[in-house]
C-alpha cells in the first residue's frame, strides 16, 4: 500500500530552524522571577507549554526521517534538530532543572502531583555534565547513520531486490527450504553490514562509558539506572535474569518438543524456531490488515475500535515495508495534536499483525491519558508501565485473531503463536539486557569478544532447545538487528517485567472480559506520578517479578498454550 508522505500530521507551532528564537524563548523561561508557590505553578505550566511545541517539532521530524531516510531535505531538517536544537535543549533544560531545584517554594508544591517531578529533576541536576552535551549529540549522530544503514539494507530474492524485512517475513514460512534460505540471506546481508555497524557500536560503548565517568560513575550501566530513575535495583535485574533461566527456560525447551513434532524436523534448527504454523501471512495488503485489526479493537472495546479508525483517517499511520524506511516499529506521541502515530516497518507476517496490535495498546494508552490529564511528560514516561498497555492489547485480542486467520486449525495456531510470543518475551528481552550489563560493564571489549557473548548468553536462553552447530558465527553477530542496543540502550528488561503483568491480565479477563478491559483503561488512563506499583494496582495487576511471580505466571501460560491443544 503507498503512504503519501507528503502528508502532515503534526503541528509545528515553533520554527526549529530559528535557533536564536528558539533560545530567546527558553531564556525568557530562564528570566521569569518566582515570588510564590503560585508563580512557580504557573511557571511550570509556561515550561510545558512551551517543552509541548518543541517537543511535537521534534518529534515530526524525526518520524519524517524514519519515514524517509533517503530524503537529503527530510534528513538535513533532522541533522540541525540534532546538531543545533538538541544541544541547545540540553544546557536549557539543565538550567531550567536548577532554577526549579533552588526555589524556595518547591517545598510547597503538593507531593502528590510534584513529588515525582520533583525526585527526577533532582536527579536529572545532579547527573548533568556540560561536557557531556558534545558526547550526546555524536551518539545521536552514529544512531542516525545506523537508521540509515539498515533502511537502505536489500536482500536480493528470487532475482528481485527486496527490502530487509521482507526477508524476515519468510522465516514465518511452513516450507523449511523457505524459511532456511531467508535465514541464510538474512546471515549473508548483516554479515556485508557488520563492521559498519562494529565501528559504529565501539564508538558508542565508549561514548557511552565516557558520558558515565564524567557523571561520576564507574560505569554505563549503573549511570542509566538512575537517568530512567528505576524503581528496581541491579541486583533485582540479576535475580530476574536467574529465576526466568530457572523456571521458564525448561518450559520453553518442553514447548520446542512439541513444536519440534509438529513441524516433523528431526534437528530443531534456528530457521525452525521461527516457523509458524498457519498456512499463509495474515494479508497481503495493508488495508486489509488495518480493517481486521479495527474489527478486533471494536470487539474488545468500541473505544478502542474509534481510535484506531480515527487514526488511519487521519493518516496517523504508516505500515508497511519499503525502501529507505527505517527499520522496526513504535508509537510516538504528538502532544500539541494531542495524537499519537504509528511507525512500522514490517512485511506481511503474523509478526506485523502482533506488532501493530501492540503499538495500538500504546497509542489507546496515549490518548486516554491525553484526556484524562493531558500530554505525558518526560518524567512521567516509565517504560515498565508504557509496555503493560502494549503486550495487554495483544493478550486482549488473544481471542480475536480469527478475524484474519478464518481456518478453525490458522486461529489456534495463531493463538498459540501469540502465546509463544510471550514466552519469548519473557527471556528474549531478559537476555538482552543481560548481554548490556555485559557489553556496558566492560566497556573495552573486542568485537569478537561482543559477538561470543551474544551467543553465549542466546544459548542460555532462546535458544536453548536449539542446535545451532555450524551458526555460531552468523547468532553470534545478530545483535546488529536490534535497534535497540545501538538507540535506546537499557530499554530491554521492561518488556520481560511489563509482559508478566499482562499475563495477569489475561488471567483477569478469563475469569470477567468486562471487568479486565476496563481495568485497563483505567490504569491507561490513571494519574502517572504514581509509583509503577500503584498504576499496575489500578489496572488489576501486581507490579511483581520475584521469583514466587515468575514460576507461577510460567505455569498460567503453558496451561493456557495446553488448553487451546
Amino acid at each position: 500500500m503507498s503512504q503519501n508522505l507528503g502528508h502532515k500530521y503534526y503541528k509545528e507551532l515553533i520554527n526549529l530552524q530559528d535557533v536564536a528564537g528558539v533560545e530567546a524563548q527558553l531564556q525568557s523561561l530562564l528570566d521569569a522571577p518566582i515570588e510564590s508557590a503560585s508563580d512557580l505553578e504557573e511557571w511550570l505550566k509556561d515550561e510545558k507549554d512551551l517543552d509541548v511545541k518543541l517537543s511535537e517539532a521534534l518529534t515530526g521530524h524525526r518520524v519524517d526521517f524514519y519515514r524517509n531516510t533517503e530524503d537529503e531535505e527530510i534528513k538535513a531538517t533532522f541533522l540541525h534538530d540534532q546538531q543545533n536544537i538538541q544541544p541547545l535543549l540540553m544546557k536549557y533544560e539543565a538550567k531550567l532543572n536548577e532554577k526549579f531545584c533552588e526555589s524556595p517554594y518547591v517545598k510547597e508544591l503538593d507531593e502528590k502531583r510534584y513529588g515525582l517531578m520533583r525526585r527526577v529533576r533532582e536527579s536529572k541536576v545532579k547527573l548533568f555534565r556540560e561536557e557531556n552535551i558534545p558526547l550526546m549529540v555524536k551518539e545521536q549522530e552514529l544512531n542516525t547513520k545506523y537508521s540509515e544503514i539498515m533502511g537502505g539494507l536489500t536482500v536480493e530474492w528470487e532475482g528481485e531486490e527486496k527490502p530487509f524485512p521482507y526477508i524476515q517475513s519468510q522465516l514465518d514460512s511452513l516450507d523449511r527450504d523457505v524459511r532456511e534460505k531467508a535465514y541464510r540471506a538474512m546471515g549473508s546481508a548483516i554479515k556485508q553490514i557488520k563492521p559498519e555497524m562494529d565501528a559504529i557500536m565501539d564508538e558508542l560503548v565508549q561514548l557511552r562509558h565516557q558520558i558515565a565517568l564524567n557523571a561520576g560513575f564507574e560505569n554505563y550501566r549503573d549511570y542509566m539506572f538512575v537517568v530512567k530513575n528505576r524503581e528496581y535495583t541491579v541486583q533485582d535485574c540479576y535475580d530476574f535474569h536467574e529465576n526466568v533461566e530457572k523456571h521458564i527456560i525448561p518450559a520453553w525447551n518442553r514447548l520446542a518438543d512439541v513444536f519440534k513434532s509438529k513441524l516433523g524436523v528431526d534437528t530443531y534448527r534456528p530457521w525452525d524456531n521461527t516457523a509458524k504454523l498457519m498456512k499463509n501471512p495474515p494479508y497481503s495488503e495493508v488495508s486489509t490488515l488495518m480493517d481486521g485489526v479495527s474489527e478486533m479493537l471494536k470487539d474488545t472495546d468500541p473505544y478502542f475500535g474509534e481510535r484506531f479508525d480515527y487514526m488511519r483517517e487521519k493518516g496517523l499511520l504508516d505500515l508497511g515495508d519499503r525502501k529507505g524506511k527505517s527499520p522496526g516499529g513504535f508509537c510516538t506521541s504528538l502532544p500539541v495534536s494531542g495524537d499519537t502515530f504509528v511507525f512500522a516497518n514490517f512485511s506481511p507476517s503474523f509478526f506485523s499483525l502482533i506488532a501493530l496490535i501492540h503499538e495500538m495498546g500504546h497509542a489507546v494508552n496515549g490518548y486516554l491519558q491525553f484526556s484524562e490529564n493531558g500530554p505525558i511528560e518526560d518524567y512521567q514516561h516509565r517504560m515498565e508501565v508504557a509496555e503493560l498497555y502494549s503486550h495487554g492489547m495483544e493478550l486482549l485480542l488473544l481471542d480475536k485473531l480469527d478475524r484474519l486467520y478464518k481456518e478453525e486449525e490458522d486461529f489456534k495456531s495463531a493463538q498459540r503463536e501469540e502465546l509463544k510470543r510471550a514466552f519469548t518475551m519473557l527471556f528474549g528481552p531478559l537476555s538482552g539486557d543481560l548481554f548490556q550489563h555485559w557489553m556496558y560493564t566492560n566497556p573495552n571489549h573486542t568485537a569478537k569478544e561482543r559477538d561470543e557473548k551474544y551467543f553465549e548468553i542466546s544459548k542460555r536462553y532462546g535458544l536453548n532447545p536449539v542446535d545451532t552447530s555450524g551458526f555460531e558465527e552468523a547468532i553470534g553477530m545478530s545483535w546488529v538487528g536490534t535497534l535497540h542496543y545501538f538507540q535506546v540502550p537499557f530499554y530491554n528488561i521492561e518488556y520481560s517485567i511489563s509482559m508478566l503483568g499482562s499475563l495477569q491480565l489475561l488471567e483477569n479477563y478469563q475469569k470477567d472480559p468486562k471487568a479486565a478491559v476496563e481495568a485497563f483503561k483505567k490504569g491507561a488512563g490513571a494519574d502517572y506520578n504514581q509509583s509503577i506499583a500503584a498504576i499496575y494496582e489500578e489496572t488489576g495487576v501486581s507490579f511483581d517479578f520475584s521469583e514466587p511471580a515468575v514460576k507461577r505466571m510460567g505455569e498460567f501460560l503453558e496451561k493456557v498454550i495446553q488448553d487451546i491443544h
